[in-house]
Protein backbone atom coordinates (compact mmCIF):
# COMPACT_ATOMS: atom_id res chain seq x y z
CA UNK A 1 0.00 0.00 0.00
CA UNK A 2 1.32 3.39 -1.00
CA UNK A 3 1.57 5.84 1.88
CA UNK A 4 2.04 9.60 1.87
CA UNK A 5 5.64 9.05 2.96
CA UNK A 6 6.21 6.74 -0.04
CA UNK A 7 4.78 9.32 -2.42
CA UNK A 8 7.01 12.04 -0.98
CA UNK A 9 10.05 9.75 -1.32
CA UNK A 10 9.19 8.91 -4.94
CA UNK A 11 8.62 12.55 -5.87
CA UNK A 12 11.83 13.67 -4.19
CA UNK A 13 13.75 11.02 -6.15
CA UNK A 14 12.01 12.10 -9.37
CA UNK A 15 12.69 15.83 -8.88
CA UNK A 16 16.17 15.88 -10.50
CA UNK A 17 14.78 14.10 -13.57
CA UNK A 18 11.80 16.43 -13.75
CA UNK A 19 14.15 19.40 -13.61
CA UNK A 20 16.48 17.89 -16.22
CA UNK A 21 13.75 17.00 -18.74
CA UNK A 22 11.24 19.83 -18.16
CA UNK A 23 10.48 21.47 -21.50
CA UNK A 24 12.03 18.61 -23.47
CA UNK A 25 10.39 16.02 -25.68
CA UNK A 26 10.82 12.44 -24.48
CA UNK A 27 10.04 9.50 -26.76
CA UNK A 28 8.54 6.49 -24.98
CA UNK A 29 8.55 3.07 -26.68
CA UNK A 30 5.44 1.35 -25.32
CA UNK A 31 4.80 -2.31 -26.01
CA UNK A 32 5.03 -5.87 -24.78
CA UNK A 33 3.82 -6.81 -21.30
CA UNK A 34 3.06 -3.19 -20.44
CA UNK A 35 0.28 -3.29 -23.04
CA UNK A 36 -1.20 -6.62 -21.92
CA UNK A 37 -1.30 -6.25 -18.13
CA UNK A 38 -4.13 -3.83 -17.23
CA UNK A 39 -2.51 -2.73 -13.95
CA UNK A 40 0.80 -2.04 -15.67
CA UNK A 41 -1.04 -0.25 -18.50
CA UNK A 42 -2.78 2.02 -15.97
CA UNK A 43 0.59 2.77 -14.32
CA UNK A 44 2.20 3.64 -17.67
CA UNK A 45 -0.67 5.93 -18.65
CA UNK A 46 -0.57 7.65 -15.24
CA UNK A 47 3.19 8.19 -15.62
CA UNK A 48 2.75 9.66 -19.11
CA UNK A 49 0.11 12.09 -17.83
CA UNK A 50 2.33 12.95 -14.86
CA UNK A 51 5.24 13.73 -17.20
CA UNK A 52 3.06 16.13 -19.18
CA UNK A 53 1.80 17.76 -15.97
CA UNK A 54 5.35 18.59 -14.86
CA UNK A 55 6.34 20.09 -18.21
CA UNK A 56 7.86 17.12 -20.01
CA UNK A 57 6.50 16.50 -23.53
CA UNK A 58 5.97 12.74 -23.91
CA UNK A 59 5.65 11.20 -27.38
CA UNK A 60 4.52 7.58 -27.26
CA UNK A 61 5.54 5.18 -30.02
CA UNK A 62 3.60 1.97 -29.54
CA UNK A 63 3.56 -1.60 -30.70
CA UNK A 64 0.68 -4.00 -30.80
CA UNK A 65 1.95 -7.36 -32.05
CA UNK A 66 -0.28 -9.59 -29.91
CA UNK A 67 -3.43 -7.72 -30.95
CA UNK A 68 -2.31 -7.87 -34.60
CA UNK A 69 -1.96 -11.64 -34.26
CA UNK A 70 -5.42 -11.89 -32.68
CA UNK A 71 -7.01 -10.02 -35.58
CA UNK A 72 -5.05 -11.96 -38.20
CA UNK A 73 -6.39 -15.17 -36.64
CA UNK A 74 -9.96 -13.79 -36.61
CA UNK A 75 -9.58 -13.10 -40.34
CA UNK A 76 -8.01 -16.52 -41.04
CA UNK A 77 -4.65 -15.02 -41.98
CA UNK A 78 -1.70 -17.01 -40.66
CA UNK A 79 0.91 -14.74 -39.00
CA UNK A 80 4.35 -15.37 -40.50
CA UNK A 81 7.76 -14.34 -39.26
CA UNK A 82 11.19 -14.46 -40.87
CA UNK A 83 14.32 -13.76 -38.82
CA UNK A 84 12.21 -12.04 -36.15
CA UNK A 85 10.37 -9.81 -38.63
CA UNK A 86 6.66 -10.05 -39.36
CA UNK A 87 6.18 -10.99 -43.02
CA UNK A 88 3.79 -8.30 -44.17
CA UNK A 89 1.98 -8.93 -47.44
CA UNK A 90 -0.88 -6.65 -48.56
CA UNK A 91 -3.67 -8.39 -46.56
CA UNK A 92 -1.47 -8.47 -43.44
CA UNK A 93 -0.59 -4.79 -43.91
CA UNK A 94 -4.28 -3.89 -43.99
CA UNK A 95 -4.78 -5.66 -40.65
CA UNK A 96 -1.62 -4.15 -39.12
CA UNK A 97 -2.74 -0.64 -40.04
CA UNK A 98 -6.31 -1.26 -38.83
CA UNK A 99 -5.10 -2.59 -35.48
CA UNK A 100 -2.30 -0.10 -34.78
CA UNK A 101 -4.02 3.04 -36.04
CA UNK A 102 -7.68 2.20 -35.53
CA UNK A 103 -7.61 0.25 -32.29
CA UNK A 104 -4.38 0.41 -30.26
CA UNK A 105 -3.65 4.09 -30.97
CA UNK A 106 -7.20 5.20 -30.26
CA UNK A 107 -7.34 3.15 -27.06
CA UNK A 108 -4.15 4.81 -25.79
CA UNK A 109 -5.42 8.28 -26.71
CA UNK A 110 -8.65 7.56 -24.83
CA UNK A 111 -6.80 6.27 -21.76
CA UNK A 112 -4.49 9.30 -21.60
CA UNK A 113 -7.41 11.70 -22.03
CA UNK A 114 -9.50 9.85 -19.41
CA UNK A 115 -6.55 10.09 -16.98
CA UNK A 116 -6.51 13.88 -17.30
CA UNK A 117 -4.00 14.25 -20.10
CA UNK A 118 -4.48 15.63 -23.59
CA UNK A 119 -3.48 13.18 -26.29
CA UNK A 120 -3.72 13.09 -30.07
CA UNK A 121 -3.08 9.95 -32.12
CA UNK A 122 -1.03 10.05 -35.31
CA UNK A 123 0.37 7.45 -37.66
CA UNK A 124 3.48 7.61 -39.79
CA UNK A 125 1.44 8.28 -42.94
CA UNK A 126 -0.03 11.46 -41.48
CA UNK A 127 1.74 14.38 -43.12
CA UNK A 128 4.43 11.97 -44.40
CA UNK A 129 5.72 12.06 -40.83
CA UNK A 130 7.72 8.84 -41.24
CA UNK A 131 9.39 7.77 -44.46
CA UNK A 132 10.92 4.34 -45.01
CA UNK A 133 12.70 2.20 -47.56
CA UNK A 134 12.14 -1.54 -48.05
CA UNK A 135 13.94 -3.67 -45.48
CA UNK A 136 17.15 -5.33 -46.67
CA UNK A 137 15.84 -8.79 -45.76
CA UNK A 138 14.19 -10.58 -48.65
CA UNK A 139 10.72 -12.05 -48.50
CA UNK A 140 9.30 -9.85 -45.73
CA UNK A 141 6.89 -7.83 -47.89
CA UNK A 142 6.10 -4.30 -46.77
CA UNK A 143 8.54 -4.29 -43.84
CA UNK A 144 10.72 -1.19 -44.00
CA UNK A 145 13.54 0.71 -42.38
CA UNK A 146 12.88 4.28 -41.31
CA UNK A 147 14.83 6.81 -43.37
CA UNK A 148 13.27 10.08 -42.23
CA UNK A 149 11.13 11.39 -39.41
CA UNK A 150 9.47 14.75 -39.88
CA UNK A 151 8.72 15.97 -36.34
CA UNK A 152 6.71 19.11 -37.23
CA UNK A 153 3.35 17.40 -36.68
CA UNK A 154 4.45 16.10 -33.31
Amino acid sequence: METAANRVQILSEALPYIQKFRGRTVVIKYGGAAMKDSTLKDDVIRDIVFMACVGIHPVVVHGGGPEINTWLSKLNIEPQFKDGLRVTDAPTMDVVEMVLVGRVNKELVGLVNAAGGSAVGLCGKDGNMIMARPHAAEGVGFVGEVTLIEPKLV
